[in-house]
């Protein structure tokens, strides 16, 4: 497991997910908050293995199109629910006793990632929605408009631990036009599933990508710790996280602003 970036806030790993899990200490963040490559696409194996262009990229998204792909998106189910079972089992020694897991799925996968999070060790709380209202509609059909996320936690939970706060049953959020992944989520909704976590609390996502997680982390007091294995989107992740602290970061052709430089 290697550090790749890391400040006061945030701590990214690159490498592969479970291997890197397997390092951490036992008991040492709040949250798992993630959203893995979760095999949706298609009702079959065959959809399921074709590239993740094919699978997400909508006709004529000529920017999402060109944007990095990734692995690890062509399990079937059974195959989804017992590797979600491995690492988070794994996730469940790292929580803290009362700690939350919560993982992104669609509709597809919703019932082998309940399998999954419980075969892992979570105690199964439920089921919260994101509502998507731009979802294309389909004739004789009902719309395929959410996804979800499918929470537990490690063992029983204080309930006063946040005080008084309440939190929403669903979420409803455009998925974000400009992306620096396929799959990004949307940061209003990530900052929405934060707001359970303590303040100063450790986020752990094990399949980071571009970051959003870290973002929504760094921005809500938060500390984060993060993982990712395609090169081009710890890269990403670095930039996004250091942005959201306000840190001056080289981006395209631009280079980094150092205000402490002396004019020529």
């Amino acid at each position: 497991m290697t550090i790749y970036y890391q400040d006061d806030r945030a701590t990214l790993y690159g490498g592969e997910a479970l291997a890197a899990l397997r390092e951490m200490p036992t008991a040492s963040v709040d949250a798992v908050i993630t959203d893995p490559p979760y095999s949706s696409g298609g009702m079959i194996r065959g959809d399921r293995m074709q590239d993740v262009h094919t699978k997400y990229v909508s006709t004529g998204s000529s920017s999402h199109a060109n944007l990095e792909a990734f692995s690890g998106d062509s399990r079937d189910s059974f195959g989804y629910w017992f590797w979600c079972s491995v690492w988070l089992g794994e996730c469940q020694r790292i929580l803290k006793p009362g700690g939350i897991t919560a993982l992104f799925t669609d509709w597809r996968q919703l019932a082998a990632t309940i399998g999954g999070i419980q075969s892992g060790g979570a105690v199964f709380r439920g089921v919260v929605p994101w509502h998507k209202p731009s979802a294309r509609p389909v004739q004789g059909r009902w719309a395929n408009s959410c996804e979800y996320v499918v929470w537990g936690t490690n063992g029983p939970r204080d309930l006063t631990i946040l005080g008084p706060k309440a939190f929403p049953g669903f979420f409803q959020s455009h998925a974000p036009r400009d992306r620096d992944h396929i799959t990004q989520k949307p940061l209003d909704v990530m900052r929405g599933l934060l707001a359970i976590v303590p303040e100063d609390g450790v986020v752990l996502d094990p399949f980071m990508g571009s970051g959003t997680t870290g973002v929504a982390a760094v921005m809500d007091r938060r500390r984060f710790v993060g993982v990712e294995m395609v090169e081009h989107y710890q890269r990403v992740a670095e930039r996004r996280i250091r942005e959201a602290q306000g840190q001056a970061v080289v981006k395209g052709d631009q280079g980094a602003l150092d205000f402490g430089e002396e004019p020529a």
